[in-house]
């Protein structure tokens, strides 16, 4: 049976009869069914009936339906309606415009439009950089994709993809404070893409790519880094990969090793598998194997590789390991797992050093599960919510544009993620610190704050901030 999430969070109204013991019968089929009874409001009382609207969870939209023909198994209920809280949360859309400034008088217009926005104008084209005190552009990022890499759903095109850029600017507000708009491009071609975004960057102060396929997120990031003086940030490669190092910094606490004498295997050699690569062998560690279908990606590797791939290679695997994931695990001390459902089994685990650290990914079905896995390895994470330690992109880019956006920066660089990882870490206090708690809570808004500062010095200091920041004001 399904384990019951928010996901799936259904309301029913149903009459049921004035009775003794009644709703206890209704809330027992729900409960029999496998449902977790929610919130239970009285609509309405009419003669012999009270109409009520129960809230349950469930597992799946099959499982919904079992819980629903529960209730309507319940002799003498009848079932009035059925709506699914999560469709009726993004009815019309999850964001809006609003002004910042009435509209209310003569004065008012004169000031934000015609004439005296012409002065403001003005002022821009004599210096283009007022653009960022004067306008959107210093609290703006758009959230640009394809629609063909959508959480795990795939290439669903920009138009499916949409519900999933309102979430995302959702956050940019809740945990940067920052304004941020969907722009789903009706295009596949990278050079396509790179030039709608050329086009539309005056308007923005960053760029975050999302939900694109590699390869060929790599090219239309690059292309977009060389050519825009603004940040670009592909965040499923990049946050992924910083709120992946801020787990392993704190774990790394518990299990007494450094970065430099571990052993990291990486299930997944796509965008977020590189970039955790990167990010761990910048942090010090030199023995990170990459593992894709084939298995472990080499250097002069003749099959199933690509551009991305053969980089890779060449920083990578420095002992040419060959073989599958289940034979180049053995004495691993780091499993990161960011492919897809049940890829790494038992026995993979058994196999790595110990006080081992599984990190395992994939959503919304990890490679392994907890239960399986957890008995066997020190500390183990995944990217859901309703396990600990979830490593969530949330924990890293509203903090992390916060922080580029308030400095004016022209780029994030290595140094500002690495920055930002350990500002995720030490979110996480010594006392704090134990196996089931490596990270902090997603909805602990001190993150953000963290984040951007760190972010913001390392750009000061890497040269990528226009703007100085002497006295820090979080969100100045």
């Amino acid at each position: 049976m399904p384990t019951p999430t928010p996901s799936y969070s259904i309301t029913v109204r149903a009459k049921i009869p004035n009775q003794p013991g009644m709703f206890a019968r209704v809330a027992t089929a729900i409960g029999n069914a496998g449902g977790t009874l929610g919130a239970i409001d009285q609509v309405a009382v009419q003669e012999g009936y009270k109409v009520r609207e129960i809230t349950f969870l469930a597992g799946n939209e099959e499982h919904s339906a079992e819980i629903v023909d529960a209730i309507r198994g319940v002799e003498g209920v009848e079932i009035l309606g059925v709506s699914d809280r999560t469709f009726m949360m993004h009815q019309g859309g999850k964001i809006a415009m609003v002004n910042k400034h009435p509209l209310k008088t003569r004065d008012d217009l004169a000031m934000a439009y015609t004439p005296g926005v012409a002065r403001v104008c003005m002022a821009i084209h004599e210096e283009p950089e007022m653009a960022f005190q004067l306008t959107i552009k210093h609290n703006m990022v758009a959230i640009v994709t394809d629609g063909t890499a959508v959480l795990g759903l795939g290439d669903i095109g920009p138009l499916a993809a949409l519900p999933v850029m309102e979430g995302k600017a959702m956050l940019f507000k809740e945990f940067g404070g920052i304004d941020a708009f969907p722009i789903c491009l009706d295009t596949k071609d990278p050079e396509e893409i790179v030039r709608a975004v050329e086009l539309i960057a005056p308007v923005f102060g960053g760029i975050n790519l999302e939900d694109i396929s590699a390869p060929r997120c790599f090219e239309i990031e690059q292309k977009l880094k060389e050519r825009l003086d603004i940040p670009v940030f592909h965040d499923d490669q990049h946050g992924t990969a910083v709120v992946c190092l801020a787990g392993i910094i704190n774990a790394l606490k518990l299990v007494g090793k450094s970065f430099e004498q571990l052993k990291v295997v990486i299930s997944g050699a796509g965008a977020a598998g590189v970039a955790c690569a990167d990010m761990i062998m910048a942090s010090g560690t030199h023995d990170v194997i990459l593992c894709d279908r084939t298995g472990a990606i080499y250097a002069g590797r003749p099959d199933h590789m690509n551009s991305t791939k053969t980089a890779v290679a060449e920083r990578t695997n420095p002992k040419r390991l060959r073989g599958t994931l289940s034979e180049v695990i053995r004495g691993a001390d780091i499993l990161i797992g960011v492919s897809a459902p049940g890829l790494i089994t038992l026995s993979d685990v058994k196999k790595m050093a110990p006080d081992s650290i599984v990190f395992a990914m994939a959503n919304p079905t990890p490679e392994i599960m907890p239960e399986e896995a957890g008995p066997h390895v020190r500390i183990m994470a995944t990217g859901r919510s309703d396990y600990p330690n979830q490593v969530n992109n949330v924990l890293c880019f509203p903090g992390l544009f916060r922080g580029v956006l308030d400095c004016h920066a022209r780029e994030i660089n290595q140094q500002m993620k690495l920055a930002a990882a350990y500002a995720i870490a030490s979110s996480v206090t010594d006392r704090e610190l134990q196996e089931d708690y490596i990270i902090p809570s997603t909805f602990n808004k001190s993150v953000a704050e963290a984040v951007a500062r760190s972010v913001a010095r390392a750009a000061q200091t890497t040269g990528a901030a226009r703007r100085e920041i002497a006295r820090w004001r979080w969100g100045g």
